[in-house]
C-alpha cells in the first residue's frame, strides 16, 4: 500500500528538473576517535553502514505515477546500494574551499526519478584526521524540520563502538489512518475548509488593496522583489559555501536589542548579500526581500511530509547605521509574523502554494529573467541538538544544511544550531557567480558590527550600493 502524499509534497516531485533539482542536503564534518587512520577508518565504516541494505519508509518507497502525476510512496523489494551509498577521495577535506566545491557538484547532481529519492557520500582524503557525509534526501519526502529530527535520532550523546543505524534503516511509529470518518467529522472538516479559504480571501485582499497602497502596513506584495546577478531563471550547476556562526552571541545580542535570533541573522545576511552584489555592480533602490519558512506543526507534533509556509518579508534599505537597520527588520517581520497569527495555517499554506505556483510557472515558461522575483534570499533557521553527537566513535564537528533553489533563484542561507554554533550553508546558481566564499566573510563582518554598533553608535557600514530617491525637503525635515 502506497502511502499519501500531501499536494505541496507532490509539487516538488511535479516542477523537478534536471536544472532545479528539489532534494535538500547536509554536510556533516566528523572527527576519528584518537588513533585512527583515514585509509583504513573511513573505508570501513562506509562499508559497515553500506551493509544496511534493508530501507524502512520512506527512505526504501520510490514514487508511484500515473501519467508523470505523482500518487503515492510504494516500496521496494531491494535497494542499490552501491547507488545510495558511495565513497570519494579527494586531496585535502580540511581545505574548506576544496570540500565546498566537491559537495557543490554532488549537490547540482538530480537523484535518479526511478529509485528510492536519497544518496549518502562518504568523503575523506589521506591525512586529515576528519572525513565527511554529504546526505541528500528529496524534499517531498519532509522538510527541513522533519529531516533534521530524524537524522538527530541517528546520532548519539556518547562515543562508542556499537551497532550504528543509519536513518533509512531507522524503524518508525507509523500513525495508523482511521477509515471510518463520522459524519460529525467530515462535517467540522468542510465548515474548516471553508474557514481556510475565507481567511485566504482575506489574505489576498488584503494583499491587493496593498497593491492600491490603501493598506500599506501589510506583507509585501509578491514578485516585486530586486533584480540582481543572482536572481531569474534557475539553470543547472551550484556554488555551495559554509561557515559558523557562534549562536550564544546571537542570542545575547538578541536580548540587548528587543529582538528575536532570526532578526539579528536576517540583518548580517542582509548586509552581507548587499555587499556581495555590489562587488558584482549591483545598484539598490529599494530593500532586498527574503523568503520566510514559517513551521505550521503544532508544538510536539512529529508528522512526516511538508508542513511550511513561505513568505516573502522586506528587509533594510537606506540606513548605514547597522542598529537602525536591524529596526527596519524588525518592524517587517513582525508584519509578516502578526499576518500569520490571524490566519489558519492552512490559509498560510495555501498562500504558499499560490504565490510559489506561480513562480513555477514563470519557471516553467522560462520567463524568470523578466519577472520580478519573490525575493532575494530565501533564510531557514533549524534548529539542531544542543549537546554533541557521535556517528559510533567519530564526533559529529559540524552539520551544515545545504538546501534547494526556489523558482525565480537568489540565495539559499540554510543555518542548524548545534552545540551552540549555527553552521550555515548557502548555495546559489553558479550562472554568473563562481564562489560564494566572500559572502561567508561578509556576514561575519556584519555581525561582528552589529553586535560592536550597540555600545559604539557611530559605527556605521561603509557604502553597500544603496541609492535613495530624491524627495522634496519637508518642513519638517532636520536638513
Amino acid at each position: 500500500m502506497s502511502k499519501t502524499l500531501s499536494f505541496l509534497d507532490k509539487s516538488f516531485w511535479i516542477t523537478e528538473s534536471d536544472d532545479n533539482p528539489k532534494h535538500v542536503g547536509c554536510l556533516q564534518l566528523l572527527e576519528m576517535p584518537e588513533g585512527a587512520k583515514s585509509p583504513e577508518y573511513v573505508p570501513a565504516i562506509y562499508n559497515e553502514i553500506k551493509g544496511f541494505a534493508k530501507g524502512t519508509s520512506p527512505f526504501n518507497c520510490v514514487v508511484k505515477t500515473v501519467l508523470g502525476y505523482p500518487v503515492g510512496l510504494s516500496p521496494v523489494k531491494h535497494l542499490n546500494m552501491d547507488y545510495h551509498v558511495q565513497l570519494h577521495h579527494i586531496d585535502d577535506v580540511s581545505d574548506r574551499q576544496n570540500l565546498d566545491d566537491f559537495v557543490a557538484q554532488l549537490h547540482a547532481a538530480r537523484l535518479d526519478p526511478d529509485k528510492p529519492l536519497w544518496q549518502y557520500h562518504f568523503i575523506f582524503d589521506t591525512n586529515s584526521s576528519t572525513y565527511a557525509i554529504y546526505a541528500k534526501v528529496h524534499h517531498m519526502y519532509g522538510d527541513g524540520a522533519t529531516l533534521v529530527r530524524w537524522f538527530q535520532s541517528c546520532y548519539v550523546s556518547a562515543s562508542n563502538n556499537s551497532e550504528f543505524t543509519p536513518i533509512w534503516a531507522v524503524k518508525r511509529l507509523r500513525h495508523k489512518r482511521n477509515d471510518s470518518t463520522s459524519f460529525y467529522k467530515r462535517l467540522v472538516s468542510v465548515g474548516s475548509a471553508i474557514k481556510t479559504g475565507f481567511d485566504l480571501l482575506i489574505i489576498l485582499i488584503r494583499i491587493f488593496l496593498k497593491l492600491l497602497r490603501v493598506n500599506p502596513h501589510y506583507m509585501p506584495v509578491p514578485f516585486s522583489g530586486t533584480k540582481t546577478v543572482l536572481t531569474g531563471q534557475v539553470v543547472a550547476g551550484r556554488v555551495v559555501t559554509t561557515t559558523d556562526i557562534d549562536f550564544k552571541r546571537v542570542k545575547a545580542l538578541a536580548r540587548r536589542t528587543r529582538a528575536s535570533a532570526n532578526e539579528i541573522l536576517l540583518c548580517a545576511f542582509d548586509i552581507g548579500v548587499h555587499r556581495l552584489l555590489q562587488d558584482h555592480g549591483q545598484v539598490f533602490k529599494k530593500a532586498l526581500y527574503t523568503n520566510m519558512p514559517i513551521n505550521l506543526r503544532k508544538p510536539g507534533e512529529k508528522t512526516t511530509g511538508n508542513k511550511i509556509a513561505i513568505v516573502p518579508v522586506q528587509l533594510a534599505h537606506g540606513d548605514q547605521d547597522p542598529y537602525l537597520r536591524l529596526r527596519q527588520i524588525i518592524i517587517n517581520h513582525r508584519i509578516v509574523k502578526h499576518a500569520a497569527m490571524r490566519a489558519r495555517p492552512a490559509s498560510f499554506s495555501g498562500y504558499t502554494i499560490v504565490i510559489q505556483s506561480l513562480a513555477l510557472v514563470f519557471e516553467w515558461l522560462k520567463i524568470s529573467n523578466v519577472v520580478k522575483p519573490i525575493a532575494n534570499i530565501l533564510v531557514s533557521n533549524i534548529p539542531g541538538p544542543r549537546d554533541t553527537r557521535y556517528l559510533k566513535d567519530s564526533k559529529l564537528l559540524a552539520c551544515y544544511p545545504i538546501s534547494t533553489m526556489t523558482p525565480g533563484g537568489g540565495v539559499n542561507i540554510t543555518l542548524m544550531t548545534y552545540a551552540g554554533v549555527a553552521n550555515v550553508g548557502i548555495v546559489c546558481c553558479n550562472k554568473n557567480i563562481s564562489t560564494l566564499k566572500p559572502l561567508a566573510g561578509y556576514v561575519q563582518e556584519a555581525f561582528e558590527m552589529l553586535e560592536a554598533c550597540i555600545d559604539n553608535p557611530r559605527l556605521r557600514i561603509t557604502d553597500i550600493g544603496e541609492h535613495e530617491e530624491s524627495v522634496p525637503v519637508s518642513i519638517v525635515s532636520e536638513h
